[in-house]
């Protein structure tokens, strides 16, 4: 049995998302993400877009996934705008002034405003969306959900296992690729080169997950993993006073949002 060590947050000051508790961070925008797949309007998703955006640039590390996430949402909200646009109802729009026309089809302002806010909808939803998911990191979601939420360790640490194989296997198809570089094998160009390049990485890939497999289940059963209904953690998650605080503060400014706009 080993004893319990706080985890510690990833970083401190302004960057705040980092230290929340993972489940914080997921349950604070849940509700409003939830609400706005029942809105129609266009300012409701635009003040929840500038919301997220203000948490993300405020609470989150700045990184190339940030930067990125930020430039292609205004993307998104055009081009899901103009789509949604062209399939709505002419029917439903046709006392709605004509914003452009060629030939006998026409595109109406009423068609417009519902494409645009079903983009700014959608682009709102994925913009809380990254507040946890530029903050959260997966183990420390597993660990939380294991000691807060009560999940059996079993399937937690099974999951845990799982996810450390990822970066794993992304080192050994490295390897294989150098491997094959250096003896030459599949070179040349074209479809059937890389099949035969990717057949020769599978191979040994699928060997390396099978011994890496039998590694870590012959580890956790000489831990007795599963022999008892629970189990001391290394690593603890705690739940603090500025998680509660957190989810508050933003629930309370998700219903404001929603009486005011």
């Amino acid at each position: 049995m080993t004893s319990a060590v706080e985890t510690p947050p990833a970083t401190r000051g302004v960057r705040f998302l980092h230290g929340l508790n993972p489940l914080a961070a997921l349950a604070a925008p849940l509700p409003a993400m939830v609400a706005l797949v029942l809105v129609r309007d266009a300012a409701t998703p635009a003040a929840f877009l500038v919301l997220a955006v203000v948490v993300l640039l405020v609470g989150v590390r700045p990184s190339r996934r940030l930067l990125g996430a930020l430039l292609v949402l205004p993307v998104v909200v055009v081009v899901l705008g103009l789509g949604f646009s062209l399939w709505t109802d002419p029917a439903a729009v046709a006392r709605t002034p004509v914003v452009w026309e060629a030939g006998a089809w026409q595109l109406r302002a009423g068609a417009l405003e519902i494409g645009l806010s079903t983009g700014l909808r959608l682009a709102a939803i994925v913009a809380l969306s990254l507040i946890p998911g530029l903050s959260i990191d997966g183990t420390d979601l597993i660990r939380a959900s294991v000691q807060q939420l009560r999940v059996p360790y079993r399937i937690g640490y099974t999951a845990l296992a799982a996810l450390r194989f990822v970066p794993r296997f992304g080192h050994e198809l490295e390897v294989i690729r150098q491997a094959h570089r250096v003896r030459g094998a599949h070179a040349g160009r074209g479809p059937f080169a890389a099949i035969g390049r990717w057949w020769g990485y599978m191979i040994p890939l699928l060997a390396g997950a099978i011994r890496h497999a039998e590694r870590v289940a012959l580890a956790m059963d000489a831990r007795a993993f599963g022999a008892h209904p629970d189990r001391t953690e290394r690593h603890l998650v705690p739940f603090r006073t500025r998680d509660v605080v957190f989810v508050v503060l933003f629930w309370a400014v998700t219903a404001g949002l929603f009486v005011v706009v």
